[in-house]
């Protein structure tokens, strides 16, 4: 149930439908409705129905913004601290130590801040789902004013009265608590987050990210060639991601790519003028 109250749509005669379905619910006598369903099944030809099904681009949202962020976090995070440590020292093992550790230290820490976004948002959404569920349980009255709730939504997204009506009902007999999730928590019980799947999924992003940058050094001996090896690594890892990214999510490649390339020009800038500045001043 909302925590805030939306303003009563129904009148006293439609409420009082409301709890006379509520009591058809409970007693088990919408027996006219079930024969009309019924009905309204054996008329409906499968074939006629039976459309391709094409991929949305929304669809992708939530795990492509993970993989994208993650990756790109790596890149810029290990490409960004190895071009300060460059440009303060010309030691090898030093640039490629620093570039490790930041790659082990970014990837425990994007999935250690994955796994508690995650799992703090999934027990915000289960406490929700238990607090429907007590609502149900409380009685007729309890499930009169969730139904007119329900009713409510269904007239706010413009059915008339009795056509929200009719479909609040039929679902609720179909399943309350999963109706009441998806239509007025805006939670599908089906499709609830995993906090370890996010996890492991950040981890890995990040870390197959930084490993771009981290690489291309531990062949090459000279400082100004180890920096330009990762300058050359890391530009054309942000120029993938960006368009990867952009050509799963159905956007602009060449304007996605141009911007997260510039994003960590930036990024790698900073930290080098850091760095030259540091390195030169405790020289």
């Amino acid at each position: 149930m909302s925590d805030n109250a939306r303003e009563p749509l129904l009148n006293d005669q439609q409420a009082s439908r409301v709890s006379l379905d509520v009591g058809n619910l409970i007693n088990g006598d919408d027996a006219r409705s079930d024969a009309q369903a019924s009905t309204n099944n054996e008329q409906i030809d499968p074939e006629r129905y039976d459309c391709d099904e094409h991929a949305h681009y929304s669809d992708r949202a939530p795990w492509l913004r993970a993989a994208v962020l993650g990756a790109n976090d790596g890149l810029v995070s290990v490409a960004s601290i190895m071009f300060g440590v460059g440009a303060g020292s010309a030691d090898k093992s030093t640039l490629i130590l620093s570039g490790l550790s930041a790659l082990v230290a970014g990837a425990l820490s994007m999935g250690a801040g994955e796994y508690i976004s995650v799992a703090s948002q999934r027990d915000t959404e289960a406490a929700d789902v238990e607090k429907e569920r007590q609502e149900q349980a409380k009685g007729p009255a309890s499930r009169a004013r969730e139904l007119d709730e329900l009713i409510q939504i269904y007239i706010e997204r413009g059915l008339e009265y009795e056509l929200a009506r009719q479909v609040a009902v039929a679902l609720t007999k179909k399943d309350v608590i999963r109706t009441h999730a998806r239509d007025e928590l805006g939670i599908d019980l089906d499709e609830m987050s995993n906090p370890w799947q996010a996890a492991f999924s950040s981890m890995i992003c990040f870390t197959v990210g930084g490993i771009f940058p981290l690489l291309p050094p531990v062949f090459i001996t000279n400082p100004l060639a180890r920096l330009i090896a990762v300058l050359a690594s890391a530009t054309f890892a942000l120029l993938l991601f960006g368009a990867v990214g952009a050509w799963l999510g159905g956007a602009n490649r060449f304007w996605a790519a141009g911007r997260v390339l510039l994003g960590g020009w930036i990024a790698m800038a900073i930290t080098f003028g850091v760095g030259r500045l540091f390195g030169h001043s405790s020289a």
